[in-house]
């Protein structure tokens, strides 16, 4: 025979339990609002202060910049080696090695120091030009469709007038392992002639081994006050030894008569950061980051 008090006491826990059954079923568990996203490469993935990708953070074309490659105080250096072929066998060559250093706020600074040869004329190398550099990014890689900066450069040349740069940077990546660039560039001298060039720079690639291996094409067109408009064209292929150091090769042809012949870049880089493959402090801004 069942005692009173413990029939009382198992139906209080059946009546309990019921009700508990009733809130979970009016209140379902609610989960993060967090979206994980599966990326297809992890070059693709935001790894940057401002979510850039690891591609945007290794510079992949040679005349188009994206974005912003320096978080806050990294600091990276870059080789470049250019020569160009005209009619008649003249051949120019430009040597320019290149500081970057992130700055707070969606900057960047880089500093240039350019070097020219030109088998024209009896001088050997020469000084170029010094440059400097300064890109500011709207908003986080993502925030804004396009992911568009500000580029402005001051170079002050060897021989001549001065020199201002701009540029509208576009850029983003699409599918699995592709990625673009678009620069809409304005170039004036400072006093003299005080022509003006007006150019249009592209790159797209493909990434064909992960963190390593990756082909494409760039192509820019450009118009100087007073001349006849140039166009180049053609392939390139960047290489990433390590995952701090990355090697560029670019090989365009004249499309014009009065473009040149060919253009071709070698770049390398080495970057003093953290390491590409850390997150860097970047978060989602659904977690509060920046």
């Amino acid at each position: 025979m069942i005692h009173p008090k413990s029939l009382a006491l198992f139906g209080l826990a059946a009546v309990s339990v019921a009700s508990l059954h009733a809130q979970t079923a009016s209140n379902p568990t609610v989960f993060s609002d967090l979206l994980v996203q599966d990326y297809a490469f992890s070059e693709d993935k935001p790894v940057g202060v401002y979510g850039q990708p690891e591609w945007v953070k290794q510079r992949r074309f040679s005349t188009t910049r994206v974005h912003l490659q320096r978080d806050p105080w990294e600091i990276g250096v870059e080789e470049w080696y250019r020569v160009r072929t005209y009619d008649g066998g003249r051949v120019t060559q430009r040597s320019q090695t290149e500081i970057e250093m992130g700055l707070p706020y969606r900057m960047q600074l880089d500093i240039y120091e350019k070097a020219i040869y030109d088998n024209e004329h009896d001088k050997g190398w020469q000084q170029d030009e010094f440059a400097v550099e300064l890109r500011y990014a709207f908003a986080d890689w993502g925030a804004i469709p396009l992911n568009p900066a500000l580029y402005f450069e001051y170079a002050f040349a060897h021989e001549g007038s001065d020199v201002i740069e701009s540029k509208i940077l576009f850029g983003d990546d699409f599918g699995k392992g592709w990625h673009w660039g678009i620069n809409l560039i304005h170039e004036t001298q400072v006093w003299g002639e005080r022509t003006d060039e007006f150019a249009v720079s592209g790159g797209i690639s493909k990434t064909l081994i992960d963190n390593c291996f990756s082909v494409g094409a760039e192509g820019k067109w450009s118009h100087v006050t007073d001349e006849k408009s140039e166009a180049i064209f053609g392939p390139s292929v960047q290489w990433r030894p390590t995952s701090n150091t990355h090697l560029d090769l670019v090989a365009m042809g004249g499309l014009t008569n009065s473009s040149p012949n060919t253009e071709c870049w070698l770049i390398f880089g080495f970057d003093f950061g953290k390491g590409s493959h850390e997150t860097k402090g970047y978060k989602p801004t659904t977690l509060g980051g920046n």
